[in-house]
């Protein structure tokens, strides 16, 4: 019986207390710019389409709690992609311009080329199409690489832990071949879903001996190689201050064989430091490419972060690490208006101030909390 109290996470009743937005709110309409109480903008939207995946990554979904005992989510209690679209439309509205779809693992999710055809087909305030891109770990990446293309998928980001089979291999727990990650990869190229990036989460101890190999493999493919710090993301998997090896010293180990140079951020609110690699005069090499940095444990990005996350069940999270979300499904399903709605969101943003990362570190106050965070595989990264 003890080690079933230490398995089983009561992520289902947890999420079923979590409240509901107060309402109906009073109608407003949106005026397509929406800041928080830091005065960060409302810019990127993260959707998890399902808390399933195929994998069992240690640090996302280690197999001794989500084992065949897990209970998921039932379908009843999913947004329809109708919802997901509804709700995205007055993201959108409030200055919302990318979407990225997540998991769990989201071509898990059946038809999901239909969802990613309906949010193709908004536009922002401007009359501009959304930025729609999708996180997946590569696994059904090469069958479905083609038709993601079709239904308006504009690129998509591959979790790759290490290119070495046995290493790769023991990180997902699954026995999964990287072979066949790598061919996604291949086959999502070959689609157009472009630029491609590459997440490698790198924990120290288990997986930083593929640091070089990967920048090597990756450099001058096109492909954005983007190593991220091991994070304290949910309770389940066990983190610890010691495992994350700070992207400083990972950009050294680089340097030290690739020499490298920092570029400038792209866009506001980035969370990658990019590094490109240098010619033979000091100069970044365009056709070799670079390297991105996510310091999210050494080095806090809250003061920027733009980001909003909606749940697979439609809870609204304002942060990665937040313990709570709001219910924006219950009015979904208790026939809001969609100005009451976009309201709702306003609200809640409105009201954000999050900055757990900067708490943290030190670099700011910190505030009392409850519960425990909620997990990554329920939210996406």
């Amino acid at each position: 019986m003890a080690r079933m109290s230490e398995r089983v996470m009561p992520l289902l009743d947890r999420r079923r207390a979590a409240p509901a937005v107060a309402g109906p709110p009073l109608a407003r309409a949106p005026e397509g710019v929406l800041t928080d109480t830091l005065g960060r903008p409302l810019r990127d939207l993260r959707i998890s389409v399902t808390d399933r995946c195929n994998f069992r990554c240690s640090y996302c979904m280690p197999k001794h709690i989500f084992d065949h005992e897990h209970r998921y989510l039932p379908h009843s209690a999913l947004l329809s992609f109708e919802e997901i679209t509804r709700l995205t439309r007055q993201f959108v509205a409030h200055g919302v311009q990318k979407i990225r779809l997540t998991g769990g693992e989201p071509l898990l999710r059946k038809n999901i080329e239909t969802l990613i055809e309906q949010l193709a087909a908004l536009r922002t305030p401007q009359g501009q199409p959304l930025d729609i891109t999708l996180t997946t770990n590569g696994s059904l990446l090469a069958r479905k690489a083609a038709a993601l293309k079709a239904a308006g998928l504009k690129r998509v980001t591959v979790s790759l832990d290490g290119l070495d089979d046995a290493v790769f291999r023991s990180m997902n727990d699954v026995d999964f071949p990287v072979a066949e990650v790598l061919r996604g990869i291949e086959a999502a190229a070959a689609a157009g879903l472009g630029p491609i990036k590459v997440n490698m989460v790198v924990k120290r101890g288990t997986n930083e001996q593929e640091i070089l190999p990967m920048a090597r493999h990756f450099k001058g493919s096109g492909i954005v190689l983007r190593f991220i710090e091991y994070m304290d993301v949910g309770s389940s998997n066990g983190w610890r201050m010691d495992q994350v090896l700070p992207s400083a010293e990972l950009v050294q180990r680089i340097a030290n064989e690739l020499p490298l140079l920092p570029l400038e951020a792209t866009a506001a609110g980035e969370t990658a430091e990019r590094w490109g690699y240098a010619d033979a005069s000091g100069q970044h090499d365009p056709d070799a490419g670079e390297i991105g940095v996510i310091s999210s444990v050494t080095q806090a990005f809250c003061r920027d972060c733009n980001r909003a996350r909606l749940s697979t069940e439609g809870q609204l999270y304002l942060c990665l690490f937040a313990s709570q979300g709001h219910d924006l499904r219950r009015l979904l399903r208790t026939e809001a208006s969609d100005a009451q709605i976009a309201s709702a969101i306003a609200a809640l943003w409105q009201r954000r101030s999050e900055r757990y990362s900067e708490q943290r570190a030190g670099l700011a106050p910190a505030t009392s909390s409850t519960g425990r965070r909620i997990e990554m595989s329920y939210i996406g990264g």
